[in-house]
């Protein structure tokens, strides 16, 4: 049976238009027949299974420790600071999985974005309590969208940040942008995944047709645009401002995105000669999140 991670892979491709199932099954290694089974459904493959137990296991942790302030340290010197005794192969391909996750990012690395491919996504907290009701006070997790080619930029308050609320506040924005992106960037938030995407997450990605990828920790250069768009909500909009309730927050909120067609970021370093220019407030509003 055709598991959770193949099944998604498999809907982004097709959906992207630029490989044939044939080539998908190549691609992920799966016949033509479970490529067509998968775009046959909407749903999410369900096999219950007990994860394996690997005698790495219960290292993984101290691992991680390690790695996190020495990223570099090489497997021969995190065996012997866990106390490992095992297969030396075994543990060197465990380290060789996870070590990624902690390889601090390229400065020198260009992001180039194309238009449809991406989202940059984040939530952005008020900085001031908002009255919510019966004399009560709270500060609701508001997520951004920004379209990381045309600078689009969508928001919306959400009760919380539990998965359930993140999925039906990503549904809602993508209805009203009336597209679906190639991919959405999130960091390690607990709601979508930790170094991978929660079940209902690959689920709802699959559904769609897209890719949801998400950041190596201390990476927040490659959502910069999402951070800036914070940054402005947190010093450009909320000064001055009183809010009654979460639904007069929403109701100003999107006042003041649609009168400008596309908020006003932050200013941002000057463009090297050759690139292409950015598309001025409100040019891509129309269509979808243009990545």
């Amino acid at each position: 049976m055709i598991n959770l991670d193949d099944w998604a892979e498999i809907r982004h491709l097709f959906s992207t238009g630029k490989h044939s199932k044939r080539e998908i099954g190549r691609i992920v290694g799966v016949s033509r027949g479970t490529v067509d089974r998968a775009l046959e459904s909407d749903r999410a493959p369900k096999y219950p299974r007990a994860a394996g137990v690997s005698s790495f296991d219960a290292f993984a942790p101290r691992v991680r420790e390690l790695l996190l302030k020495t990223p570099t340290m090489p497997a021969a010197t995190l065996a012997e600071r866990v106390g490992w005794s095992g297969s030396a192969s075994l543990f060197r391909a465990k380290v060789a999985v996870i070590r990624p996750e902690y390889a601090p990012p390229d400065p020198a690395e260009r992001l180039v974005h194309e238009p449809g491919f991406q989202v940059q996504c984040d939530l952005w907290f008020p900085h001031e309590p908002l009255p919510v009701g019966e004399g009560q006070t709270d500060t609701p997790p508001v997520l951004v969208m920004t379209s990381a080619f045309s600078g689009f930029i969508q928001a919306r308050m959400l009760p919380s940040r539990t998965t359930p609320d993140l999925l039906c506040g990503m549904w809602t924005l993508l209805q009203d942008a009336q597209a679906v992106p190639s991919r959405l960037l999130w960091d390690n938030e607990s709601g979508i995944g930790r170094r991978r995407p929660t079940e209902p997450v690959a689920a709802f990605a699959g559904s769609l047709g897209l890719e949801i990828k998400l950041l190596p920790p201390r990476d927040p250069e490659s959502k910069g645009m999402v951070e800036r768009m914070n940054r402005f909500f947190r010093q450009r909009f909320m000064p001055g401002r009183d809010f009654r309730s979460p639904a007069d927050f929403k109701g100003q909120l999107e006042g003041g995105l649609a009168s400008q067609g596309q908020p006003p970021v932050l200013p941002v370093p000057p463009r090297p000669p050759g690139r292409a220019d950015h598309p001025g407030p409100g040019k891509d509003a129309g269509a979808a999140p243009d990545s």
